[in-house]
């Protein structure tokens, strides 16, 4: 009779043992030379190796629970179940690195919102870029090619809201910089995410947070989203 808890992620038993196995990495799409040409690259990178392929979102999440990879590459067109209708079930077993080549602004946005930790773009990256890239999202670090992070930076001005829209920057004194960061910030971004989608480190990204902070009277990170948003009374510092 099968057991009827999922097996437990490889690093739950050996905590220290991050640095001392093997990434492991599932490959989804639908395409199978595309997949097999993904595997290939990825097991020649030293330290990876590809635990399972998946040509489409239902197999894919069959496939996380088994081998409970470190990363999933995922398309996002799939017959059966896409990309995105599997990845809120996705992230809670895996990190998720959308490689795909949709780059409509909307598609980057909401995978962004359903848990994806990077969005790569076939054509916009090299080979030793796709794999540092899958290493660092297992360290938690984003990663986004030119054109989804163009996308999300448009999506980002284009939504803002009417009462940010108002907002004296002048008496703020913001900079180009600060007010893409802020609007980050607002779109529920974490520090790593706007690193990578501003192409910056993240000790930059808290050093404008912490002068867009002063800057707009803020103390903590959700009032200043309220403030920036204009559902709370701004008071500037002096």
């Amino acid at each position: 009779m099968p057991h009827p808890n999922p097996p437990p992620h490889p690093m739950a038993a050996d905590p220290g043992g991050l640095e001392n196995r093997p990434l492991r990495v599932l490959v989804v799409d639908d395409n199978p030379v595309v997949r097999a040409g993904l595997s290939a690259l990825l097991s020649g990178g030293a330290g990876l190796t590809v635990v399972a392929e998946a040509a489409d979102g239902h197999q894919a999440v069959l496939a996380a629970r088994r081998h409970r990879p470190d990363v999933t590459l995922l398309d996002v067109r799939m017959p059966r179940a896409d990309g995105l209708s599997v990845l809120p079930a996705l992230a809670e077993l895996t990190a998720v690195l959308m490689l795909t080549y949709s780059e409509e602004t909307e598609t980057v946005h909401r995978a962004l919102r359903l848990g994806a930790g990077g969005y790569l773009v076939h054509g916009e990256f090299t080979a030793e870029e796709l794999i540092t890239a899958v290493r660092d999202l297992r360290a938690g670090r984003a990663h986004f090619t030119a054109t989804p992070a163009t996308a999300l930076l448009a999506h980002m001005r284009a939504s803002l809201s009417p009462l940010r829209k108002q907002l004296d920057l002048a008496q703020c004194q913001l900079s180009r910089r600060e007010v893409e960061v802020m609007d980050l910030i607002a779109s529920g971004m974490t520090n790593t995410q706007i690193a990578a989608a501003c192409f910056i480190s993240e000790k930059t990204v808290k050093n404008h947070i912490n002068r867009i902070f002063t800057k707009l009277g803020a103390d903590h990170r959700s009032q200043a989203i309220a403030l920036w948003l204009g559902t709370a009374r701004r008071e500037v510092r002096r």
